[in-house]
């Protein structure tokens, strides 16, 4: 007989159910804790820059607030041999190019140009065989480290190729043409924390590269120097020209600076290489006093 006061067998043997508010609680809280880790830690900046305002904080700036590019630099591509994508062939290594959108749109007339600078490139009429200046932006891609100083009113690039040298004037306006200069002429203005350097009055000797892309007098070039990080700088150019192409050009690079211990610019007086009375100096091992 059971008894009436017996208690009915429970259906949680276990106790599992009084348990699953705790657990429910316990899983809360350690969700909640990971949140509160992960808030410090980006704050912190554990993980890096991962906000615009905190990389913008690192960059090195001048005392009136700007950027400041003052330093040595240098490029990490082949877009001196070609800047459109390009496999290997003799003395030229292969390259992903810098060109944005494919490939250069060059007008009927222009392509034949093109094509004839091609089938002559090795003939000596570029300028890097004859010494000449590069202009601008080929300067900027050119496989030599470079210095930027900069002051309020005019940013000076030193460039290790020829040498040569480009100045940019700032907030101020072109000078009236018609003119030709091999490094056109560059005037610079800031939108926010990027450098915006315009130039024109380009002559239209130099090629874009060694292989025959080219451009004519009407080029003009609107370059864009933005810190991604205190040693890198994205360098993007729009290059407009309408007797050779039939819509803007834009190239994109980035530029690297140079942390070597004591790197600075060295001779490179190209132009007199070729001089029978002129004799370089020999390999440093070579010099060396044992």
């Amino acid at each position: 007989m059971v008894s009436g006061s017996e208690t009915p067998a429970s259906d949680d043997p276990m106790g599992k159910t009084s348990s699953r508010p705790t657990l429910v609680i316990a899983f809360l809280v350690a969700q909640i804790a990971i949140l509160v880790g992960l808030y410090v830690a980006v704050n912190k900046g554990w993980f890096g820059d991962t906000s615009t305002a905190t990389a913008a904080a690192r960059i090195p700036r001048t005392p009136d607030g700007h950027p400041d590019f003052s330093g040595m630099w240098s490029v990490m591509n082949t877009a001196n041999y070609d800047i459109e994508a390009h496999h290997a062939r003799v003395g030229v290594p292969p390259g992903l190019g810098i060109v944005e959108g494919g490939p250069l749109p060059y007008g009927p007339e222009a392509l034949e140009t093109r094509r004839d600078n091609y089938a002559k490139r090795d003939s000596g009429i570029d300028v890097d065989a004859k010494c000449f200046m590069p202009g601008v932006p080929r300067v900027m891609y050119e496989p030599y480290p470079f210095q930027i100083v900069q002051t309020p009113a005019r940013i000076v690039m030193l460039f290790q190729s020829i040498p040569v040298q480009r100045f940019v004037f700032m907030n101020s306006m072109h000078p009236e043409g018609p003119l030709e200069f091999w490094m056109g002429d560059s005037r610079g203005a800031w939108d926010r924390d990027t450098l915006v350097v315009d130039v024109m009055h380009l002559n239209a000797d130099p090629w874009l590269d060694r292989s025959g892309n080219y451009h004519s007098e009407q080029l003009r070039v609107v370059e864009r120097y933005t810190y991604l990080t205190p040693d890198h700088i994205q360098y993007t150019a729009v290059l407009t020209d309408p007797q050779v192409f039939t819509r803007p050009v834009t190239i994109k690079m980035i530029l690297y600076r140079q942390k070597e211990p004591g790197a600075f610019l060295m001779d490179n007086e190209c132009y007199g290489l070729g001089d029978a009375d002129i004799k370089p100096k020999p390999p440093l091992s070579v010099q060396r006093v044992h």
